[in-house]
């Protein structure tokens, strides 16, 4: 009788420590999705706002398409240092 009861104690641990794991590695998951999406984000709203300022200046001193190009470049160049900065960040928290 004792080694049954002392079996479903393990067994009872064993299946409680298994649903952490199952968490634990689901909250992973989500949480490098998020940051793959912010990641992503990040770059694409940069390229999108530059290239929307350069397209607003070449209307304005009708200078098309080089501020567009320009602006397209800075654009990129800022979404690219915002994704590396942020990416050294969430290396420093891991």
């Amino acid at each position: 009788m004792g080694e049954k009861k002392d079996f479903k104690t393990r067994l009872k641990i064993a299946k409680s420590s298994l649903r952490k794991d199952i968490f634990s590695n689901e909250a992973k998951r989500g949480s490098f999705l998020g940051n793959a999406f912010k990641l992503g984000t990040e770059l694409v709203a940069a390229v999108v706002v530059g290239t929307i300022i350069g397209f607003i200046l070449d209307s304005w001193f009708d200078t098309k398409p080089w501020l567009i190009i320009i602006f397209f470049f800075l654009g990129a160049a800022a979404g690219l240092l915002n994704v590396i900065k942020t990416a050294n960040r969430m290396q420093k928290e891991d």
